[in-house]
C-alpha cells in the first residue's frame, strides 16, 4: 500500500480504537452524507482554484435536480464535455465531496466537466438515481451549446456508484441516434455483478468495508425490479455498441476484480476498453488529492487518457 495512504489508514484506525462504530442502519442518512462530505473535503483543499464552477439546474427524471459546471482557466468557447456522477453507493455523495475530484478532472483535462446532483436512496430508491442519471445526460445534449461543449466529444463518467451510473447511461443511450457518446470513464466502478467476485470476499476495507457495500445495497433496494439489470449490470447485459472506455481499479478494493472483468467484457464486445489498475492505492483515492502525490500523478493519467479520448 502507498505508504502515505497506509498512514492515513492508520491514524484513521487509531482514532476509532476502542469505540465501536454503530451500525450504519442505526444513524441518519444526513449525517454519514455530513461525515462523508468533510472528510473528503479535507483531503482535496490543494484542488486547482482557477477553474471556474458554475451552480445550475438540470433536468432529471422527475423535476430539475442540482449541477456544477466547472470551466478550466483560459478554456475556449467550445471544448468537449464530461458529465460526471459522484460516488457513494448511490447514498451518500453529493457536489461538495467531489468538488475537488472535479476541479482536477477539468483542469488536467482542459474540458468542461458537469457534475450531476441526482436523487440518493434511501429517500429516493432504484431507480431514481438511474433515471436521473440518464435525463441529465439527455438534457447536456440537447443543451450542449449554451454549455460550451462540443456535442460530438460528450463522454460521461463517475467513480464507484457514479461508475455503475455512467455505465448504465452508456448501455441505455447506445442506440440514440441523436445522442452519441464518445467515451465512458469508469473510476473503480461498482458493477454489481451476478457472481460475487473474488476480491469481495478478500477485500474488508480499508476505505470500503462489507458493512457498508450491504448498506448501500440496502439503501438502493434493486431488488427483482424490472429493470435491475440497469444497477446490476451482470453477463445479461448487452455492452455491444457501447463507446470507449477507460476502467480504473485500485488494488486494495473490493470492487477491484468487477471493474477488470467488465473492461474485458467490453473488449470482447468490440468495445476499445483500457484498464488501468493502480495496486498500491485504495477504493475512493481520487478524492484523497492531498493525501498522496501518488494520487495527483494518478489523476493526471487519468485526465490525459481523457483529454486524448475526446481530442
Amino acid at each position: 500500500m502507498d505508504p502515505h495512504i497506509k498512514a492515513m489508514v492508520d491514524e484513521l484506525a487509531a482514532a476509532a480504537a476502542g469505540q465501536p462504530a454503530p451500525p450504519l442502519d442505526a444513524i441518519p442518512p444526513e449525517m454519514i452524507r455530513a461525515g462523508y462530505r468533510m472528510q473528503r473535503t479535507a483531503q482535496n483543499l490543494t484542488a486547482p482554484k482557477d477553474v471556474e464552477a458554475r451552480d445550475l439546474q438540470v433536468d432529471g427524471a422527475d423535476g430539475p435536480i442540482g449541477a456544477r459546471l466547472y470551466t478550466p482557466a483560459g478554456a475556449p468557447a467550445v471544448t468537449p464535455g464530461l458529465v460526471y456522477f459522484h460516488g457513494g453507493g448511490f447514498a451518500i455523495g453529493d457536489l461538495e465531496s467531489h468538488d475537488g475530484h472535479c476541479r482536477r478532472l477539468a483542469s488536467f483535462a482542459g474540458i468542461r466537466v458537469l457534475a450531476v446532483d441526482y436523487r440518493l436512496a434511501p429517500e429516493h430508491p432504484f431507480p431514481a438515481g438511474h433515471d436521473d442519471a440518464l435525463a441529465s445526460v439527455k438534457w447536456v445534449f440537447d443543451h450542449a451549446a449554451e454549455l460550451g461543449v462540443d456535442p460530438a466529444r460528450i463522454a460521461v463518467g463517475g467513480c464507484s456508484a457514479g461508475g455503475n451510473l455512467a455505465a448504465s447511461v452508456s448501455i441505455d443511450l447506445k442506440n440514440d441516434p441523436k445522442r452519441k457518446l464518445a467515451f465512458q470513464l469508469l473510476l473503480y466502478p461498482g458493477i454489481w455483478p451476478d457472481v460475487e467476485t473474488q476480491s469481495r470476499k478478500d477485500l474488508d476495507g480499508p476505505i470500503l468495508t462489507k458493512a457498508a457495500i450491504a448498506w448501500f445495497d440496502k439503501c438502493l433496494a434493486v431488488g427483482d425490479h424490472p429493470q435491475a439489470a440497469r444497477a446490476n449490470i451482470g453477463a445479461k447485459a448487452d455492452v455491444t455498441g457501447t463507446p470507449p472506455a477507460l476502467v480504473v481499479t485500485a488494488g486494495y478494493d473490493p470492487l477491484k476484480d468487477e471493474g477488470r472483468d467488465y473492461a474485458a467484457r467490453l473488449n470482447a464486445a468490440g468495445v476499445k476498453a483500457t484498464h488501468v489498475e493502480y495496486a498500491d492505492l485504495v477504493h475512493d483515492f481520487y478524492l484523497m488529492g492531498d493525501v498522496s502525490p501518488a494520487i495527483t500523478a494518478a489523476a493526471k493519467e487519468t485526465a490525459a487518457t481523457l483529454k486524448a479520448a475526446l481530442g
